[in-house]
């Protein structure tokens, strides 16, 4: 078992602020919680199955904040080389003590999603679950160059977050998964700032309709589409895919 943090952080990126994955820190100790009770993980694991991992590719999960979507990748695929990105020390740290527990590999890096942690045309896939919501325009637009680019030739990203054509239509409250209702009372006996962030915040609207799949396209990515989609009661989770170009 190898499991390790890594800072790879500039001295100019010590102080640089970001949005936690629970809106604040001290609601890290919750965030599993919240997460299970929520069904969260169902979301985590149809992403890793739309990835599509082979044994021992190399996989970039951006934002991967405690670990879920990567142990998720590693479920489906025991013998993928999963690197987890993430902002949050502390964060990071949950997610080592997880890895240990669950005796996986898994390689952690503090850092951000605009420099992500790989050679040039290196990896096989880049994966993020409910993080690109955090960036703003510029922080999703530099995500995308950098996937792009650290992505090998004909490899694919996939990512799983608010948007979708009716992301605030008429099936708002129906989950693909059951989980809608069970999710929407979690929501409401949260602090406002989680509510809000999801169902009001200009960042996610950024992710509206078909924003994801725009943002890849304009990076330069092929085929850019939604392939599946979850309604909760917050609003319309996407999955969507998208294929670095042949050389």
């Amino acid at each position: 078992m190898d499991v390790r943090i890594l800072d790879k952080r500039t001295p100019e990126e010590r102080d640089r602020p970001f949005l936690p994955g629970a809106g604040k820190t001290w609601l890290l100790p919750f965030y599993d919680v919240f997460s299970r009770v929520a069904g969260v993980r169902a979301l985590h694991e149809r992403a890793a199955g739309l990835a599509g991992v082979a044994p021992g590719q190399a996989v970039a999960d951006v934002g991967c904040g405690t670990g879920n979507l990567s142990f998720a990748v590693l479920a489906a695929q025991p013998a993928a080389r999963v690197t987890g990105l993430d902002p949050d020390g502390d964060a990071l740290r949950r997610a080592a003590r997880k890895a240990r527990r669950r005796g996986v590999d898994l390689t952690l890096v503090q850092g951000y999603a605009d420099r992500i942690p790989a050679e040039d045309a290196s990896l096989d896939h880049v994966v993020s679950a409910l993080a690109l919501h955090h960036l703003d325009d510029d922080g999703r637009t530099a995500f995308a160059r950098e996937a792009l680019r650290a992505l090998r030739p004909g490899a694919r990203v996939t990512i799983a977050d608010f948007g979708g054509p009716s992301s605030e239509g008429e099936h708002a409250g129906h989950s693909a998964h059951g989980h809608g209702p069970r999710l929407g009372h979690v929501l409401r006996h949260l602090p406002g700032l989680k509510r809000s962030r999801t169902a009001h915040s200009p960042v996610v609207s950024r992710d509206r309709g078909n924003g994801v799949v725009a943002l890849l396209a304009e990076a330069g990515f092929d085929d850019a589409r939604e392939v599946a989609h979850a309604d909760l009661r917050f609003g319309r989770v996407t999955f969507v895919q998208a294929t670095r170009p042949l050389d």
